[in-house]
């Protein structure tokens, strides 16, 4: 494997074979992008994958702990969101 040093971190080197309509496509994208290269667009859709399933991987251990908490758990989280809430200044009408 070699390395590579991009604009703000090493970068691996890596080669994959892909089909037309995909090469088609990144290249179509790089255009639309300007972006300087077809990598760049490839790593972009790479961190938005990356960064997609670690916002559902948040998600469903929010779910998680919600669902674990009995009835008066509950109740008493919406007790303080109610009283959180409370605390910012009511918005005047216009």
């Amino acid at each position: 494997m070699s390395l590579t040093r991009g604009k703000s971190s090493l970068k691996a080197k890596k080669s994959f074979t892909l089909s037309p309509e995909t090469v088609a496509f990144l290249e179509q994208m790089r255009k639309l992008r300007q972006a300087e290269s077809v990598s760049a667009i490839l790593e972009e859709i790479l961190q938005d994958v990356r960064r997609e399933q670690e916002r559902a991987s948040v998600e469903q251990a929010v779910t998680n702990y919600y669902s674990s908490l009995s009835d008066d758990e509950l109740e008493e989280h919406a007790r303080w969101g109610e009283f959180a809430l409370a605390q910012f200044p009511k918005e005047e009408e216009a």
